[in-house]
């Protein structure tokens, strides 16, 4: 992504915030992720994996939100 982006969604892990870009992807929604800075985390600056930030454009951000919605249904 070429700006910071908006937060759509935390997630688990690495694995599944590639599973969440990718359907954002699918649906024409550029995507991107971060690792969550969790202060309280037992594993605070030991682990480069963990929770994941999910971030769009905020022109997207309605879209993917409905779109993530649906998904969980």
């Amino acid at each position: 992504m070429g700006d910071e982006g908006v937060l759509v969604a935390t997630v688990a892990d690495e694995v599944e915030a590639e599973a969440i870009c990718g359907l954002l992807r699918s649906a024409g929604i550029e995507c991107g992720h971060r690792v969550t800075d969790e202060t309280d985390s037992p594993l605070h600056g030991i682990a480069s994996d963990g929770p994941r930030e999910i971030l769009v454009h905020e022109s997207d951000l309605e879209t993917a939100r409905a779109l993530l919605a649906d998904a969980q249904r």
